[in-house]
């Protein structure tokens, strides 16, 4: 049945001519409803129609107290929702969902009924002699309950009232009496509170409580926090430069960015603010946290903070400023290894990230022999950029897909062919700081075996949000989904695991001048090396992998170079008749190699240089870089290994050609 509203609503009960005062009373009580005609009796025995007549009736309950309330706008919202309500009242509830308290109320009801007609019959039927046994056996069951004393009667009533409490507690509140709740906070808040409060504030905050209750991450944004959202996915934003969550009431930093004033001042990932300008931010929603961090460039603010492993908390000044985020930041480490740096997803993130790629590969004058890729302390952003950035190092595969209770959330993203590295190592640098897009970055190059992933497990931000923009330019964020990676680990609440897990440490270089180690070419009267001026000329295409694979070969060549040098300086001392002297090419010749040992000392000298500056800057970094040098030779000697099997392969075959023609 639906109830609509303005139909004619009639009070009704069961007919019944022998019904007396108190028995009429007593249905007027229990068992009178509002409903629509035609008039319903519970004797029909139609619970379902009970379940919707009952609903029914709660809801004129609750638009005569509404009508009693001057707020115009609560009122027109809940008869909005009312009426959206109904909707649900109008399906055949299942068996199971009709109250306990209704259907006992019927039974008893028709216990009563049954009752009645059978007392009617009896009255009837039985002799005057008859009629006063009842009366008899009234006064003897009083009797008995007057026996019983008033401390059982009250100790039963309060066993009963205990019941009924405790039966209303497991019963799951109603809609409508949610409804209700709401109201009356609503008209209290109205009445009652210590200052006026506008309706269209009171709203504004409802609507605030309801998205922020339910995750850290859900919003309600108004005016200018919509503003920010939009300047921040395009790189451009006043404030600290630092991405913040809730955690336990307090405000967390989950990562601080690039070059912005909160890092420069010393802000790191994890720490927990619990003060802004002396003002406690315990119970501050965090949006609230989030204007009082922005401000005026040039403006300071006292921020306090608890660290862990500080015994007390630690107050930093920061100084605000005009954030520019710039998404990617490359590097050239050392030959041909690549260092890129992205510091939070942007739209424009992937497109930054192919130019930056083909500068560094113009810079090592060719293809990079591998890559570094630092997402430490990567508070996320745009999902697509991730899935872009992703796409440019996998060539097929599933990258992310999304699952959420609407058939919109539920996305598949997969990889597109061509790798911009083409095959080259990658080595991902991750830690605490690393959250949501980044997450989803690391998850799919470490799932499909693309990349090693060092440092520290990751933040565990495996939802996504949704910004659904309503009337008066505001905004709803809210969390629609859950991401997983293609091998479908849920990051939320759990992080990414690093390949190779790194300890936060840092290390400094010691300042005292270190003693000359000796080695073997110190000591008096060391042999000589043995080959003298004697090099060994090796093709390239004779690399560590033939040698390893046939070290007979390479001893035989080596022999035969040595008897052409033998050979070639016998006539040389047979037509300059002088063994002692040298042509001015020869000398010219010594001393071109003699700079270039020299340059070649200046430069390792400069590598080593670099490399202790690197280790004491970052050591994960250089941890990152050691082990992408490793990975290198791996593979650069499996692709020779493999070169060389081939050609092994077509030398056996023009062999076998040969001999076929011979015969």
């Amino acid at each position: 049945m639906k109830f609509i509203a303005g139909s004619k609503l009639r009070f009704t009960t069961h007919e019944n001519p022998r019904v007396s005062r108190k028995d009429a009373k007593h249905a007027k009580k229990n068992l009178c409803v509002f409903a629509p005609s035609p008039a319903w009796t519970p004797g029909e025995g139609r619970e379902q129609d009970a379940e919707a007549l009952r609903e029914s009736l709660s809801m004129y309950d609750s638009f005569l107290k509404m009508l009693v309330t001057p707020q115009i706008l609560v009122t027109s919202l809940l008869i909005l929702l009312l009426s959206i309500s109904s909707m649900a009242v109008a399906r055949e509830p299942a068996q199971g969902e009709i109250g306990e308290q209704l259907e006992d109320q019927i039974k008893e009801h028709l216990k009563d009924q049954n009752r009645d007609q059978n007392r009617d019959q009896n009255r009837d039927k039985s002799s005057d002699e008859a009629l006063p046994e009842k009366p008899e056996q009234d006064e003897e069951s009083a009797e008995e309950v007057q026996e019983h004393g008033e401390e059982g009667s009250e100790s039963s009533e309060e066993e009963n009232t205990d019941k009924k409490s405790a039966e209303e507690e497991k019963k799951p509140r109603t809609p409508l009496e949610t409804l209700r709740l709401f109201a009356e906070a609503y008209s209290r808040i109205k009445q009652n509170y210590v200052e006026s409060v506008d309706d269209k504030e009171l709203i504004e905050h409802a609507i605030r409580g309801m998205l922020e209750g339910l995750d850290p991450h859900s919003d309600f944004l108004m005016g200018d926090d919509y503003l920010d959202l939009k300047e921040s996915t395009h790189g451009e934003f006043g404030g600290l430069g630092i991405e913040v969550g809730t955690e336990n009431g307090f405000i967390k930093v989950i990562a601080p960015m690039d070059d912005t004033p909160a890092q420069k001042a010393g802000v790191k990932a994890g720490d927990l603010i619990i003060r802004l300008d002396e003002k406690p931010v315990k119970g501050m929603s965090l949006s609230e946290a989030v204007k009082l961090m922005r401000g005026k460039p040039g403006t300071e603010l006292l921020i306090t903070i608890l660290r862990e492993g500080e015994e007390q908390p630690l107050e930093i000044k920061v100084v605000r400023d005009i954030i520019h985020v710039v998404s990617v930041k490359s590097r050239l480490l050392e030959e041909k290894f690549g260092y890129i740096r992205i510091s939070n997803f942007q739209i424009a993130t992937a497109r930054n990230l192919l130019e930056k790629i083909e500068k560094l590969q113009q810079q090592a004058d060719g293809a990079l022999k591998g890559l570094i890729l630092d997402l430490r302390n990567n508070p996320g952003g745009v999902l697509t950029a991730a899935v872009a950035v992703s796409d440019a190092f996998l060539d097929h595969g599933l990258i992310v897909y999304t699952e959420g209770r609407t058939a919109d959330s539920k996305i598949t993203y997969s990889a597109t062919a061509n790798d911009i590295l083409d095959g080259a190592p990658i080595v991902v640098l991750v830690n605490e700081g690393s959250a949501s897009a980044s997450e989803i970055v690391a998850g799919a190059l470490q799932d499909h075996r693309r990349a090693v992933l060092i440092g520290r497990q990751t933040f565990g931000k495996g939802s996504v949000q949704t910004v659904v923009p309503v009337m008066d330019g505001a905004a709803i964020k809210l969390t629609t989904a859950r991401y997983y990676t293609p091998h479908g680990r849920s990051i939320q609440a759990e992080g990414i695991k690093p390949d190779i897990e790194l300890a936060p440490v840092s290390i400094e270089l010691s300042k005292k001048i270190s003693v000359h180690s000796i080695k073997e070419k110190d000591l008096t009267g060391h042999l000589e090396n043995g080959d003298g001026e004697k090099e060994l000329h090796v093709k390239p295409e004779e690399s560590a992998g033939e040698a390893a694979k046939d070290p007979q070969s390479v001893d035989e060549k080596q022999q035969e170079q040595e008897a052409d040098k033998e050979r070639e300086s016998s006539e040389r001392r047979d037509s300059d008749g002088d063994d002692n002297s040298k042509p001015d090419d020869e000398d010219a010749k010594s001393a071109d190699e003699k700079s270039d040992e020299k340059s070649d000392e200046k430069s390792d000298e400069k590598l080593e240089s670099q490399e202790k500056v690197l280790i004491s800057e970052d050591y994960a970094l250089s941890e990152a870089l050691n082990l992408l040098k490793g990975m290198s030779i791996f593979i650069q000697a499996s692709a020779d290994t493999k070169q060389q099997d081939e050609k092994s392969q077509k030398d056996v075959e023009q062999n076998v050609e040969k001999q076929e023609e011979q015969k």
